[in-house]
């Protein structure tokens, strides 16, 4: 093998080892890793249905197209995979002098799709590396079938309660209708137990949609409701019952919050898009301004519930606990393109395209 030889082997072997590699993060690795390749994917089937979406006139008919980025992008990552280790494997057959080009390159889409059609067992290399992109091969169908229940089974979870949650806080789901309906039917009295529910549902989806996080994109089965809509409803609530509504305070709301702007960080922070990593108030401001709250507060009065007098310290205390997820729910609001919904996806900033390379990230 001359040095050529050798450097053309190496270069086809760290081809399918990366491949390998991005497969593993993305099937089997239980924790949220990169994939450069994952990354391009996804970045260029977003510019695609982006621009299809430019000839969508209707929300409704930009959320048909959106609804099959997801999909597509993860489909798309099968053949890509099954491509690249394919040229990897025609790079050593050719290194190792098997044949041209041509003839290497159908002999590794035989080996890798065990087709069978072509083999070259005149060497025991040769065939060591026939048997290990066969292997190979069957692995991958083996990871894919085994990948998609456990992701639908993920979105299955994250749907059963954005969809409960539409009978409480209407749709689009909203603070007001929400405390109004359970001050009418249940009492204030039994929000602790929404709010703990609600608590773990934060932590399902920051595993969930970071080990997973084609999910982030998968939209609800309706197209007014989004799992990131729904979060901010609901720490939007919390936020306004623990600052201005005048029950015992509960530990529970202030727990589900935390949950909550936790599994929004760590899902943006997963995309790289840059936010602030401890925002305060009033240093950092927030979207939803005082005469917002302040109506807010008169029409939950006017429903007859317990609203605190000190609207200065309450609208001290929601800033405080909003500023603390502002941020970053209307980014993820843009990234998914959240169906509308107040003080969510009604202002949330216009968001670049997702970078196809992962980027260092910058906080502001």
């Amino acid at each position: 093998m001359t040095p050529f030889q050798l450097l053309i082997f190496l270069l086809g072997a760290i081809t399918a080892l990366l491949t390998i590699s991005s497969a593993i993060s993305t099937f089997i690795l239980p924790r949220a890793a990169r994939s450069q390749l994952n990354r391009l994917v996804f970045g260029l089937m977003r510019r695609l249905i982006e621009f299809i979406m430019h000839f969508a006139k209707s929300y409704r008919r930009r959320d048909a197209v959106m609804a099959y980025y997801a999909p597509l992008s993860l489909m798309l990552l099968v053949p890509t995979w099954y491509v690249l280790i394919s040229l990897g494997y025609t790079a050593m057959y050719w290194s190792l002098g098997v044949g041209d080009w041509l003839t290497d390159f159908r002999l590794s889409g035989s080996s890798l799709l065990t087709l069978g059609s072509i083999t070259a067992l005149d060497s025991f290399w040769v065939s060591a590396l026939e048997f290990t992109e066969a292997m190979l091969g069957l692995i991958m169908v083996a990871l894919l079938i085994a990948y998609l229940p456990t992701m639908y089974a993920a979105f299955s979870r994250r749907e059963q309660a954005v969809n409960m949650l539409e009978i409480r806080a209407g749709n689009p789901p909203n603070p007001y209708d929400m405390l109004t309906r359970y001050y009418r039917i249940h009492g204030l009295n039994q929000l602790g137990d929404y709010w703990r529910s609600w608590e773990s549902w934060f932590a399902d989806v920051e595993e969930s949609h970071t080990t997973l996080p084609a999910l982030v994109f998968f939209r609800s089965p309706k197209p007014n409701n989004s799992w990131v809509t729904a979060a901010g409803a609901v720490l939007d609530t919390a936020a306004i019952t623990l600052s201005a509504v005048d029950i015992p305070y509960e530990m529970s709301g202030a727990l589900c919050i935390r949950a909550g702007f936790l599994a929004l960080h760590g899902i943006t922070d997963y995309f790289d898009i840059p936010h602030p990593d401890d925002p305060h108030f009033p240093a950092d401001p927030i979207s939803i301004t005082r005469e917002e709250f302040e109506g807010l507060l008169d029409r939950l009065g006017e429903a007859g519930l317990p609203v605190k007098k000190d609207r200065e310290q309450a609208w001290m205390d929601f800033a405080g606990w909003r500023v603390n997820y502002d941020r970053v729910l209307l980014i993820l609001c843009s990234l998914v393109m959240a169906p509308p919904a107040p003080w969510s996806s009604d202002r949330a900033p216009k968001l670049k395209m997702l970078p196809i390379w992962i980027r260092k990230k910058k906080h502001s």
